[in-house]
């Protein structure tokens, strides 16, 4: 199987699946990015596993966050607009608590927290 098959399958919902990742995951991911990078199928300045999760999951958050049909648009509810002074934050959403470890997990969550101190 050719390597631009194993990435792009390692990146097809990879927005889904990387908040299941363990560290011990992502660390035998890099190790088999790594190794392919060794036998030359991959360059060496090709992204690693966290990069790619990260390219992944800001690439459909921004899609969610542009097209207001999207499916996903309703779990995403816009923030009041207030008249406060406050730091600009990367997108408009209502910050939804986190209840448990598995919403930590949930790719929503994540990307609304992305940046957010």
């Amino acid at each position: 199987m050719p390597l631009s098959s194993v990435e792009s399958k390692i990146q097809y919902a990879a927005a889904a699946w990387s908040g299941l990742c363990t560290a011990g995951d992502r660390v035998q991911l890099n190790v088999f990015l790594r190794r392919c990078m060794k036998l030359g199928y991959r360059e060496r300045d090709a992204p690693t596993i966290e990069e790619i999760f990260t390219m992944t999951d800001d690439q459909l958050f921004s899609k969610i966050n542009s097209n207001s049909l999207h499916i996903l648009q309703q779990f995403m509810p816009d923030r009041p607009s207030l008249n406060y002074s406050l730091r600009a934050r990367p997108h408009n959403k209502t910050l939804i608590a986190k209840t448990t470890q598995l919403n930590g997990q949930d790719f929503i969550i994540r990307s609304i927290y992305k940046d957010s101190y």
